[in-house]
């Protein structure tokens, strides 16, 4: 094959591999990805197991859009009161949501955007990769109509 040096660079390869043949395309060498910090990591590992449960995941795509007490978010999702408060304290003790006292209530808002961002994320993968309501379970565990 004649073909100029700078035409040869770019196409692809054809080498024979046994009776077969290999087809491989150069690629210029990856990028090596940042070292991160083995407390960078456990941190970040920290934190997604913190998010790691459908009613945590349901908490805060509630509280992306406002603030909610404990009774609000009993409404909003259906689950009982000590099950949304033991929920809120493994949230809060991981950084995701922080609470206002305002009277007898307790607010519960997001600590920072991109938890949200993470939560969301998920979500829409989820979505876009089953389909419209292919293999999605409700809160309690039981196949959504």
């Amino acid at each position: 094959m004649n073909m100029p040096a700078a035409e040869h660079q770019d196409a692809a390869q054809v080498r024979p591999v046994g009776d077969e043949y290999e087809h491989s395309i150069e690629r210029d060498a990856p990028v090596a990805a940042p070292v991160l910090s083995p407390k960078t990591l456990t941190s970040a590992g920290d934190l997604l197991r913190a998010l790691a449960a459908p009613v945590r995941i349901a908490i805060v795509m509630q509280l992306r859009e406002s603030e909610r007490c404990v009774h609000e978010l009993v409404e909003a999702l259906n689950v009982a009161q000590p099950l949304i408060s033991q929920h809120l304290r493994v949230l809060k003790s991981a950084g995701v949501v922080y609470g206002e006292r305002h009277g007898r209530e307790v607010v519960y808002r997001l600590v920072d955007e991109h938890l949200s961002h993470i939560v969301v994320d998920a979500v829409e993968h989820v979505q876009e990769t089953s389909g419209p309501h292919k293999h999605l379970q409700s809160l309690h565990g039981t196949e959504e109509p």
